[in-house]
Order: structure tokens, then C-alpha cells, then sequence
């Protein structure tokens, strides 16, 4: 089985924090997984957190069994350096790479009501034209009901500078929410595998 690609950008760690508890419950299922960045597209950016990482590789893209794709919010959409990966996917789209393949997304920002809802969504459009099938978060995960901060059934969030957290952690049901995320989309991607 090809891996499950977890792929984001962070500035200041936010984003790469859900991305590796996204990570942690695709690989609880026994799927390989795979942690990718995009490229910034700024040289005076100050991108540690996703200097950590390898960045991703077109060909990453296509051999992924399933994607699940993160971005801090920037005025409720996707940081650019996201858009201008997702803009050199043309490729990928003509060969029809990635349809049918399982796919979250993750955001994180500042502010409680920062645009995360409007951030999820921006990156959801251009994985539909892709044909991938969006695996959001079902209101049976009880965190979803309990969280007073990140969370949506649209993808997971953070809220990065809470008062109840400090914004170097996530909160519990935000941590709880990720791995349920990343367990989900590990099993629609081990489903299709299988019947492949």
C-alpha cells in the first residue's frame, strides 16, 4: 500500500503541530505515512517549523494512497505558499493522479474565529477538481462536541493563542480530533487498497 501524505506549511509550528497528530492516527492503523512540506515562497520568511521537513515531491503526490492537507489561515484562506503548490499540480490533474483517493484537511490560526471554517473549505475546492473524495470528522467523535476551541467537522483546527492554551500545544480534544482525523482517512484508504 502507497502511503497516506501528510502535507502542510506552518511559520511557527501551529499547522505542523495537527499535522503530526494527524500522523500519529493514520500510522495507529498500521498505514504508512509520510510528512511532507511546500516550499515557502518567500526567502525573509521565517519558516522553521516547515524547514524541519522534507518538502514534498510532485511524484509524493501522485503515489499517495490518500492526502490530508494543512495551512495556517491567512484572512480565512490557505497561505500562499499552499496555493502555489496546489497551482503546480496542473500535471497531476491531467493525468487524472489523484481521483478517488481520500482526502482531509487541517488548518490553524491566532484567533477563535480567525476564518478556519472559510480556510478548510478554500482547500477543499481545488482537491474536488482534483477528483478526491473529502473525509471530513463526524459529529460521533465526542470531542467534537466537547472542544472550546479547534475543531469542525469540516477538518480539524487550532486555535493557536487561546487563553486556556498555551500556543505551543494543542489542547486535548484538538490532539483527540487529529488522530481520529488521521485514523479515519487511513481507513478509507486502506478500504480502497484493498478492493484495488
Amino acid at each position: 500500500m502507497q502511503p497516506v501524505l501528510v502535507l502542510y506549511y506552518s511559520r511557527n509550528g501551529s499547522t505542523k503541530r495537527l499535522a503530526d497528530a494527524i500522523a500519529q492516527g493514520v500510522s495507529s492503523l498500521d498505514v504508512p505515512v509520510i510528512v511532507r512540506t511546500v516550499k515557502s515562497i518567500s526567502d525573509a520568511a521565517n519558516d522553521a517549523a516547515s524547514s524541519a521537513v522534507p518538502e514534498v515531491s510532485l511524484q509524493e503526490l501522485e503515489q499517495c494512497s490518500a492526502l490530508a492537507l494543512g495551512s495556517p489561515t491567512r484572512f480565512g484562506n490557505m497561505a500562499a505558499p499552499v496555493k502555489h503548490f496546489l497551482d503546480s499540480t496542473s500535471s497531476q490533474w491531467l493525468k487524472g493522479a489523484l481521483i478517488d483517493k481520500p482526502a482531509c484537511v487541517f488548518t490553524s490560526s491566532s484567533s477563535m474565529h480567525g476564518g478556519q471554517e472559510s480556510t478548510l473549505l478554500s482547500m477543499m475546492v481545488p482537491l474536488i477538481h482534483h477528483g478526491m473524495v473529502i473525509c471530513g470528522l463526524p459529529y460521533s467523535e465526542p470531542a467534537l462536541h466537547n472542544t472550546t476551541m479547534g475543531g469542525s467537522p469540516y477538518g480539524v483546527t487550532h486555535v493557536a493563542h487561546h487563553s486556556l492554551s498555551a500556543p505551543e500545544q494543542l489542547s486535548e480534544d484538538e490532539k483527540a480530533l487529529c488522530i481520529a482525523q488521521g485514523k479515519r482517512l487511513a481507513m478509507f484508504a486502506k478500504k480502497l487498497a484493498d478492493n484495488a
